[in-house]
């Protein structure tokens, strides 16, 4: 098969995670642990080329992918020594809304050290993503970068390239948005990555259990903590909006009935430094049984943060892939609605996933 030509916005801890699993299931040829298709549509892990990079931080920027991974304020696991080069060098990225005030008010190493350099304009990154030859680009900006997103999915639009979005702005899910890539004949899946058994997964799927079993579900909330940049960056409330929106809409599309607003509480509620990329999630869903007996569950998760999504985001990058091999546009429905936390349409785990095999048996 031929190489699946990647374009990577933002080389934080997901672009660290991601890269570093592209070589460790290179080496590992065979080895399924840990992905949910070992091949998908006739494309391997392997199979898939990171070719152009951009960030902001001035410890990244000029160092090719394989090496910018590893710069702070980075700090997931490492899981796979000694990625060799990818030959893609990281370029300096547009700024515009990425970045929050308060970031600055945290050490270098916690936070971003914007460059100083020249930020490219769009025409430039269309440039670049021609000249690379990518064919799909990930979004891996932090959560609150409308202006950024908005600037970079205009790039894909005008480039011909895929756009995987991965972080809670409504791209995929906006019907303009939608209708602009579905105009120009590009395929898009998003938004808001569904982590590989993250916490927004595992409480689906729970709340999804009680509806089946006839349990009502009166009050529920999921509270997650962890050390990573995203969770400094999500401490500024005011760039959470559209991330507690897609995170409750998870959880309350699959709900036997929608729960009043003040019954139901999820998302990110602190940060802790000392984390580092593990988060912590806490979830309690009290309800009723027959006769109307009274029960809850209580669950502690904690899993390394980055990790848990590249797995997934190896096969959205895959079924991007596919989408332009059978001359796909628009939103590509099954992905987004299997993979991601706020899709086009709503569905519950069990039918997505159904509706994603048949989608790639097609392939």
């Amino acid at each position: 098969m031929n190489k699946i030509r990647v374009a990577i916005v933002g080389i934080g801890n997901c672009a660290s995670s991601l890269v570093q699993g592209l070589e460790h299931y290179r080496r590992g040829a065979g080895d399924a642990v840990g992905l949910m298709h070992a091949e998908l549509g006739g494309y391997r892990p392997e199979d898939i080329a990171i070719v152009a990079a951009w960030d902001i931080d001035r410890r990244k920027i000029g160092r090719d992918v394989a090496e910018a991974i590893g710069a702070k304020p980075n700090c997931t696991a490492v899981f796979c020594d000694n990625v060799p080069p990818t030959g893609a060098v990281v370029r300096m990225g547009a700024v515009l809304d990425g970045v929050a005030e308060h970031m600055a008010e945290t050490g270098e190493d916690r936070s971003f050290v914007i460059a100083d350099a020249d930020q490219p304009d769009a025409d430039e990154v269309v440039a670049e993503l021609k000249a690379s030859g990518a064919e799909v680009m990930m979004n891996y900006l932090p959560v609150g970068s409308q202006k950024a997103t908005e600037f970079y999915a205009e790039c894909a639009l005008r480039a011909g390239v895929a756009f995987v979005n991965a972080i809670p702005v409504f791209i995929a899910s906006d019907p303009e948005w939608a209708a602009r890539f579905e105009e120009a004949g590009v395929p898009i899946i998003g938004d808001d990555i569904k982590a590989h058994l993250g916490a927004t997964i595992v409480h689906r799927v729970l709340t999804d259990l009680f509806a089946k079993r006839g349990v009502t579900l009166d009050r529920t909330y999921q509270l997650n903590t962890g050390g990573n940049t995203d969770f400094l960056n999500m401490s500024n409330h005011g760039r959470l909006a559209d991330k507690r929106r897609s995170k409750t809409e998870a959880v309350q599309s699959v709900a036997a009935r929608p729960l009043a607003h003040d019954d139901v509480h999820i998302g990110p509620s602190d940060y802790v430094p000392w984390l580092n990329d593990n988060k912590v999630c806490f979830v309690r869903m009290e309800g009723q049984l027959f006769g109307g007996v009274p029960m809850n569950l209580e669950l502690r998760l904690s899993v390394e943060d980055s990790p848990n999504s590249a797995g997934v985001a190896i096969d959205m990058i895959r079924c991007a892939r596919i989408a332009r091999d059978r001359g796909l546009k628009g939103v590509i429905d099954p992905a987004s609605a299997y993979f991601c936390k706020r899709p086009r349409t709503q569905t519950t785990d069990d039918l997505a996933h159904a509706a994603l095999e048949r989608f790639i048996a097609d392939a």
